[in-house]
């Protein structure tokens, strides 16, 4: 077992139906729908200004010992090591605040980083990277169509359960790093901005009510897909390829932070953009997730293990680049950025191989 060194500040904590079709036109699920609508673009707005604060059962005990994990070069020796940004704001920005300089931690050792405490050592950012390697990850458990707006307008009914599919753990990728793209997902590719969970301890058999008390916290996800083979016959067969066409090695980025369940709560009503080249492709509102934190956790621990570290990304809003009129592909040198309320930015460039 190794130990890690990393950085952090004192944690605050803070208060159906089944699927039909009526045509055969695809959707970005791989299944059909009844009319094929060009989910709308929205236009740039101004930044999030409601205050977050989330409330946490009054039986639950904090999971970790630091509020907002990152794993960066650290400026004194180029390092690699894990922290808890220094920050005295609700909301800040540790992506533009790691890419001005001079941003400052609280150094942390432990088994994991998720098990990390504080060692009282400060340090500086030279770099930020992704708060979990692929090695911190046991899988990813990926929610399909979880957003009631992007849903209906791809006419279908809401589903009476999570719909379930899989990337293996080196998909894990790191924010500010390209994302490679293999020669067979250069036609089609495309973006997806997720909320994504991260497992504190074993869940098994989780109750709705308990769910929270297994949750680490949340990072911004961009579940990153190769549609042609997640959905043409002469590719992906029958039935979609929901696992293969996304489970390239980086093809799951996440950053800047794991924003920890005693900040966010269970992260209901935080706001998510995504941004390809700087235009706004995505908006929505995790308040229109159809099955919500607790509800995926208990779901997707009935009868199996979520093991500590894993993830859940939680599904993704309306304005994929596939459901454009016509579609509209990312391209080698474009720019994606996932922002999620609370927790920040993953930023990564589309590197074609």
């Amino acid at each position: 077992m190794f130990s890690l060194r990393l950085a952090c500040r004192s944690s605050v904590a803070v208060s159906s139906r089944a699927f039909r079709t009526a045509s055969s036109t695809p959707t970005s699920t791989g299944f059909t729908k009844k009319t094929a609508i060009r989910p709308s673009i929205p236009q740039p707005s101004t930044t999030f200004s409601a205050p977050i604060c989330r409330s946490l059962s009054t039986n639950m005990a904090p999971l970790t010992a630091w509020s907002r994990l990152v794993r960066y070069e650290s400026a004194k020796d180029g390092s690699i090591r894990y922290g808890d940004p220094i920050v005295n704001e609700d909301r800040p920005d540790i992506d533009a605040l790691a890419q001005k300089g001079g941003l400052k931690v609280k150094v942390l050792e432990g088994p994991t980083p998720i098990t990390a405490k504080p060692t009282g050592e400060e340090d500086e950012v030279k770099r930020l990277l992704g708060p979990l390697t692929p090695k911190d990850v046991p899988i990813i458990r990926c929610v399909g169509l979880n957003y009631k707006t992007h849903i209906l307008e791809t006419g279908f009914d809401l589903p009476a359960n999570p719909t379930l599919f899989i990337k293996p753990s080196p998909a894990v990728g790191d924010t500010r790093s390209p994302v490679p793209i293999p020669k067979l997902g250069q036609p089609q590719c495309d973006y997806e901005g997720e909320l994504t969970i991260v497992i504190g301890k074993d869940a098994k058999n989780v109750s709705e009510a308990d769910a929270l008390s297994y949750v680490a916290g949340y990072v911004s996800g961009n579940d990153v897909s190769c549609r042609d083979w997640q959905m043409e016959k002469d590719k992906a067969g029958m039935m979609p390829q929901w696992s293969f066409s996304k489970s390239f090695d980086g093809y799951a980025p996440l950053g800047p932070c794991v924003a920890s369940a005693s900040l966010l709560g269970d992260a209901s009503g935080l706001k998510l953009r995504t941004f390809v080249n700087g235009e706004k492709r995505q908006e929505s509102d995790t308040a229109d997730l159809v099955f919500g934190v607790k509800k995926l956790v208990s779901f997707l621990s009935t009868g199996q293990t979520l093991q500590a570290g894993s993830l859940i990304m939680t599904g993704t809003p309306g304005g994929v680049g596939f459901g454009m009129k016509p579609p509209v592909w990312l391209k080698d040198g474009d720019e994606v950025v996932v922002d999620i309320e609370g927790i920040g930015k993953v930023v990564n460039v589309m590197k074609f191989e």
